[in-house]
C-alpha cells in the first residue's frame, strides 16, 4: 500500500516539475539566478516548520551524514549550473535527450554502489521510456562540433542529478523529509548563491513578474516536485525516481499547449505513449517482484 502511495507521489511530482520549463520561459533573469531563488525561497518557506519540529534531527547526524548531505546539495546545485549552461551551446532538444539518460546512470550507480540487481525486463522498460523521450525531441535534435561542448555539459548534468538521487536515498531512509530536504536545499542554494556572486549577476534588479515566477518555481516544481520525489525515496530507489522523471516532457507538452498555445505534434504523442508504456511496465515489474519476494518470506 505504501509503495502505491509512493508511485502516486512520483507521478504528481513529475507533473509538478513539468511546470519548471514554463515558469523559466516566463522570466528573463539569468539561469543561475533563477536556480538560486528557486531553492532559496523553498528554504525560506520550510524554515518555520523545520525550526519547530525538525531541527533536533540535526543533532542525530554524524560526520558521514553531513558529508552525504553536503555532497547531495552540491550535486543538485551543479546539476542546475551545468544544465542551464549547456543550453547556451546546444539545443534544448539535444540537452533533454541527454538528460533522459538518468535511468541508465541510476541503474549503473545502484548496481556498483548499492548492489541493486536490475533485470532484463527493467532495462527494456527503461530503454523504451528513453526512446519515447528521444522521439519527442528528435525534430530539433542536433549534434555538431559547435554543440558538442553543450552536449557534454548536459551529459555531466545528467550524471550530477543522478548522483543527487543516489546519495539522497541513503539519507532519506534515515531522516524525515523536511529535515533532509531543508538541509540539502539549503546547501544547494549556498553553492548557487556563490556562483551568482562569482559571476557578478545581480541579486535584486528584477521586476515584479520575475519575483512571482521565482516563488512559483520554489513552491510547485521544488516543494511539490522534488520534495515529493524525496518523500517517495523512503520506499523506492533512485532508479525508480529517475524513471518517473521521464514523465516531465509529457507534462511540459500539455502545459505548453494550455498556457503557451504551442501545437502538439504526432511525434510528441507517439513519444509520450512510449514513455507511459515504459514507465508502466517498469512499475508493474517492480510490483510483481515485490509480491514474489514477500511470498517467499
Amino acid at each position: 500500500m505504501m509503495n502505491m502511495k509512493a508511485y502516486i507521489a512520483l507521478i504528481i511530482g513529475a507533473l509538478s516539475i513539468s511546470t519548471s520549463a514554463i515558469f523559466v520561459k516566463f522570466t528573463d533573469a539569468p539561469s543561475s539566478v533563477i536556480a538560486f531563488y528557486r531553492l532559496f525561497f523553498a528554504v525560506v518557506f520550510m524554515t518555520p516548520l523545520f525550526a519547530v519540529r525538525h531541527v533536533k534531527e540535526t543533532k542525530l547526524m554524524n560526520k558521514k551524514d553531513w558529508a552525504f548531505a553536503v555532497l547531495s546539495g552540491a550535486l543538485l546545485a551543479f546539476h542546475f549550473i551545468l544544465w542551464f549552461e549547456s543550453l547556451r551551446y546546444t539545443s534544448v532538444a539535444s540537452s533533454v535527450v541527454l538528460v533522459t539518460l538518468q535511468p541508465i546512470f541510476a541503474f549503473v550507480g545502484g548496481f556498483f554502489f548499492f548492489k541493486e540487481k536490475i533485470t532484463m525486463s527493467e532495462w527494456v522498460s527503461a530503454l523504451l521510456a528513453i526512446l519515447g523521450s528521444v522521439v519527442i525531441s528528435w525534430g530539433d535534435f542536433r549534434v555538431s562540433g559547435e554543440a558538442l561542448y553543450g552536449d557534454m555539459l548536459a551529459l555531466i548534468a545528467c550524471a550530477m542529478v543522478t548522483g543527487y538521487w543516489l546519495v539522497g536515498q541513503h539519507l532519506r531512509k534515515q531522516f524525515s523529509l523536511i529535515a533532509y530536504t531543508y538541509i540539502v536545499y539549503g546547501i544547494a542554494s549556498i553553492v548557487l548563491g556563490g556562483y551568482v556572486a562569482l559571476f557578478r549577476y545581480s541579486f535584486f534588479s528584477y521586476d515584479r513578474d520575475d519575483w512571482l515566477y521565482f516563488i512559483l518555481l520554489a513552491v510547485i516544481p521544488t516543494l511539490f516536485g522534488h520534495s515529493l520525489f524525496n518523500w517517495a525515496m523512503k520506499w523506492v530507489n533512485a532508479a525508480m525516481v529517475s524513471m518517473a522523471i521521464l514523465l516531465e516532457p509529457i507534462g511540459a507538452i500539455i502545459l505548453a499547449y494550455i498556457w503557451l498555445d504551442e501545437k502538439v505534434y504526432l511525434s510528441q504523442a507517439i513519444g509520450s505513449f512510449f514513455i507511459i508504456v515504459g514507465i508502466g511496465a517498469y512499475m508493474f515489474g517492480k510490483h510483481v517482484k515485490r509480491i514474489k519476494k514477500n511470498s517467499c518470506v
